[in-house]
């Protein structure tokens, strides 16, 4: 049975800050006073990067006077892109603390640190009040967990009467399971895939109506053929936050993941949902 400490030891190495900021000055850009646009290509560790977290903000229904929860928040590019989107307060929790060590200290660079906070914990038991929040995303976190059922009752207990949920994750396609690694699991002892279909009917019985759930394969795999194209002309991808987390084994799992998309063993969704009253 898989642990907590075999999902984080898959995502820490202990010189994450190290090798950003080589990444960083690498690219031109000042480490100690980096912007949103430096770190961008490295803080927004999902798939599509950028570009994701750009699309779901269109639909994210946040207001400045919100306070929203980050669930598995990871280097904190996600809570810094809508904390100075929206003006909104944003508090990330992540299973891995060099993850939130990470975040913690570019976002005091950024001078978003009294308005965003990061929390090591464990989306299954979350240190938050009940009916804390006015919204909640996740971003590619609950392939990592086996108790979805758990995983959801736990976003709707910390979130107040008729809040929003938006997920942005990898569901199960047709056929075999991806082979790994994966960017999100060495092997398959640390990856629970459900269907679109199964995620809907989870998120219902933990309380949630679902407004929407869009499949975003396509946009994936375009996103990934612009990504090939650039590294064939010399030039970096947009997306260089897999590279920076698994260094050598990136390359492997980056492919894993683009034969399962485009075979449609893995179908990325995004999901806009509100706790009922």
């Amino acid at each position: 049975m898989a642990t907590h400490d075999d999902v984080s030891t898959h995502y820490t190495s202990g010189d994450l800050l190290a090798r950003l900021n080589a990444a960083l000055r690498e690219d031109g850009a000042d480490p100690g006073a980096p912007t949103m646009a430096d770190l961008a290509p490295y803080d927004q560790f999902h798939g599509r990067g950028l570009e994701a977290t750009e699309e779901i903000a269109g639909f994210m229904p946040a207001r400045a006077t919100d306070h929203i929860l980050d669930v598995g928040s990871g280097i904190g590019g996600p809570a810094r892109f809508f904390a100075h989107r929206f003006g909104c307060r944003v508090t990330g929790i992540d299973l891995t603390d060099e993850f939130c060590e990470v975040a913690r200290h570019f976002t005091q660079l950024l001078g978003l640190d009294r308005q965003v906070d990061f929390h090591v914990g464990d989306a299954l038991a979350m240190p938050f009040p009940d009916a804390h929040f006015e919204g909640a995303y996740s971003m590619n976190v609950s392939m990592n967990v086996a108790d979805k059922a758990g995983f959801y009752r736990e976003m709707h207990r910390c979130l107040k009467p008729r809040a929003w949920l938006v997920l942005s994750e990898i569901a199960k396609g047709d056929g075999d399971d991806p082979d790994y690694p994966t960017p999100w699991a060495s092997t398959a002892k640390t990856s629970f895939l459900s269907t679109p279909e199964q995620t809907r009917r989870g998120l219902e019985e933990a309380g949630f109506e679902v407004v929407r759930l869009v499949s975003t394969r396509e946009a994936a795999l375009a996103f990934g053929a612009r990504s090939r194209e650039l590294v064939a002309r010399g030039e970096k991808p947009p997306h260089r936050a897999v590279m920076l987390i698994h260094g050598g084994r990136a390359r492997e799992a980056m492919a894993n993941t683009a034969r399962a998309l485009a075979d449609g063993r893995l179908d990325p969704i995004e999901v806009l949902c509100r706790r009922r009253a």
